[in-house]
């Protein structure tokens, strides 16, 4: 009798452990694994942990168990802005979308937002535009889990405050939903709301890796050259819990964790064809034929000229019919159904009140993001991917295929690479006040850089120059790297003129930046200031020179067309033949947009990683370069 006490007690002191580390949840009808461990704040893989059969499938009432997050109940103060109303703005001379946003004190993509032909046209002297005011509001959020906000410090990314916390880097991200790859000095983030006591210690005398996507001890072991047991005894808490994606290991100090942003062997997707059934496409732009006068040739042509949107939605469309032709010589049938958005969000409603969408393959567009955003959410529910073509979409939806690297992926691409050349090389880094975040990032990054900013006036007031004295001493013999960080052309041309001049015999100067904008393009830039400096700078896609271009995307679009393609209509071949040869080496494009796929057409690539809690983005990227007054890629 006393045995069967005794085992009776052990059963419900078990039970009560196991109820304070564990709840459960029913699953309700369309509830995924994702949306599940957001709702508590875990790891799909540590429902997954607990779970094992959920792996295969969920079903409505199924009972899942779900771990406790570290972190209790506790609102959280959040500010948000509340659109009031707008006040009308006439363009004067010399004014910018900067000035502009300074005078009204607002941001310059709200300013976009609202008027939504800055996205493809340039501002003009004597439009009107419509600036957007704001009432901010502070209220309290309550999060699943209490949280507490940290102050990044100085040379702190991701993985260390995510170690310092005990938590992974998914787990950090899905905290913060909007975090950038980037974090800045005194950037407020949320972390586990634990006592300082048990916060983790970065030292110094270690490295620290963080796992990958499948890495197991075997693999780790292979890499780091670093056992199973070494890994343990360094990190504790891996004898309960296991490796975990994201999670950030202390591992011996003669370990190289250092990792370069590298591309892989690109993968021919025409030689992977193994699903020939009719694939079924949107393709969604803001034609606004409405406006056009179809009877008059002369007007149609003009009208085209005039309005941005119709141009772009034109070549891009040209491309992907050129696109959908090459796939069809490859087996590939294609039902492509073509929708004029108007760029109207009423017009937007109506496409899919009108329309089934279940059974189309994916969605192209639309082209911009408000829009976008509009068709993903309401086609999440269908699990219908939504690819963004040529803008960077407001949410990264579940369902939502972004085809651009995002600003922060170029800047550590560029990093990456001056990193991986291991000979000498003496560092610069030059910016205006407005780019001082990313100067300091570099700065971080190359602590024995030399650091200068651009001059002000008598008022204080940025002046967009330096002297060439302010450079004197700094360049040494041999190989010197200037970062130059600004997107005002006065600016731009001042500096580059000046470090031309600066390089002579057994002084090389290559000039970079993170961001090439179109202060590098204008007209008092010198393409052979560029060419002598080497100009580098990482870029979505590589430039093809058309005009002697021997493929056969641009034999087959003069055959067409009469003309040779533009930007956009390789865009648009490139994005459009890629989703069908995905679509065709697999069930759906969710199966075949894993990270070890990399395709490369004529002038774009594309290598999709899944947000833990969203979409999936394009993380590959191109580092260029001017080479006797040719663009070419950077090896």
């Amino acid at each position: 009798m006393k045995n069967y006490i005794l085992i009776l007690v052990v059963v419900l002191c078990s039970w009560s452990v196991f109820a304070q580390e564990y709840k459960t949840h029913k699953v309700k009808e369309g509830e995924t694994i994702e949306s599940i461990a957001k709702q508590y704040l875990v790891t799909p893989f540590d429902i997954y942990a607990l779970n094992p059969d959920a792996k295969k499938s969920i079903d409505s009432n199924t009972v899942l168990i779900i771990p406790n997050s570290k972190v209790k109940n506790e609102p959280i103060p959040e500010t948000t802005k509340e659109l009031i109303g707008y006040r009308k703005h006439k363009v004067k001379r010399k004014e910018t979308l900067y000035s502009i946003s300074k005078k009204y004190n607002v941001e310059i993509e709200d300013i976009k937002k609202h008027n939504t032909s800055l996205y493809a046209e340039n501002l003009r002297k004597g439009d009107r535009i419509q600036i957007p005011k704001f009432k901010t509001i502070v209220s309290k959020v309550s999060l699943n889990n209490t949280v507490k906000k940290y102050k990044v410090l100085p040379k702190e990314g991701k993985w260390r405050v995510a170690y310092k916390f005990g938590i992974t880097v998914p787990e950090l991200e899905a905290l913060n939903p909007n975090l950038s790859e980037v974090l800045q000095p005194g950037q407020e983030v949320n972390v586990p709301n634990i006592s300082n006591n048990e916060e983790k210690t970065v030292e110094e005398e270690f490295n620290y890796y963080t796992v990958l996507k499948s890495e197991g001890y075997m693999a780790l072991n292979r890499k780091l050259g670093v056992t199973q047991e070494q890994l343990e005894a360094l990190n504790p808490e891996l004898k309960e819990g296991g490796l975990k994606l994201g999670m950030v290991l202390k591992v011996p100090s003669d370990v190289k964790t250092i990792t370069t942003i590298e591309d892989l062997e690109n993968t021919n997707l025409s030689n992977k064809i193994i699903n020939l059934s009719q694939k079924k496409i949107a393709l969604m732009l803001p034609y606004r034929t409405h406006r056009i006068d179809v009877d008059s040739v002369g007007e149609a042509k003009k009208a085209i000229k005039k309005d941005g949107l119709l141009s772009v939605s034109l070549d891009f469309h040209a491309g992907a019919l050129i696109a959908i032709d090459s796939a069809k010589r490859l087996g590939i049938s294609t039902y492509l159904k073509v929708f004029d958005t108007r760029n109207q969000p009423s017009e937007i409603s109506k496409i899919l009140n009108d329309n089934d969408f279940s059974e189309y393959d994916a969605v192209i567009g639309p082209l911009l993001p408000n829009n976008l955003d509009r068709v993903a959410s309401e086609l999440k529910k269908d699990n219908i991917p939504v690819i963004s073509p040529l803008t960077m979409p407001t949410n990264l939806y579940s369902n939502v295929f972004q085809t651009i690297p995002s600003d922060e992926l170029l800047e550590k691409t560029i990093v990456s690479f001056v990193k991986s050349d291991s000979l000498p090389k003496h560092m610069v880094i030059i910016a205006d006040s407005k780019h001082k975040a990313v100067s300091n990032r570099l700065m971080t990054e190359f602590p024995s850089a030399k650091q200068l900013f651009s001059r002000k006036n008598k008022k204080g007031e940025e002046a967009y120059f330096i002297y060439q004295t302010d450079l004197e001493n700094v360049f040494k013999p041999g190989k010197n790297i200037v970062f130059l960080e600004t997107d005002n052309e006065g600016f731009a041309s001042n500096v580059i003129s000046v470090i031309n001049g600066m390089a002579i015999k057994d002084v090389e100067i290559i000039l970079m930046t993170t961001n090439k904008n179109k202060a590098f393009e204008g007209r008092e830039i010198s393409n052979y200031h560029l060419s002598n400096l080497k100009f580098h700078y990482p870029s979505p896609n590589k430039t093809t020179d058309i005009s002697t271009a021997n493929n056969p995307f641009v034999r087959a679009y003069r055959r067409t067309y009469n003309v040779s393609p533009n930007k956009y209509a390789v865009r648009g071949f490139d994005v459009t033949l890629d989703l069908l040869l995905r679509l065709a080496g697999g069930d759906d494009l969710y199966e075949v947009s894993s990270s070890d796929i990399e395709t490369e057409y004529v002038e774009n690539k594309f290598r999709y990683s899944k947000k833990l809690f969203g979409g999936y983005y394009n993380e590959a990227v191109y580092v260029v370069k001017y080479d006797n007054l040719t663009i070419v890629e950077a090896k």
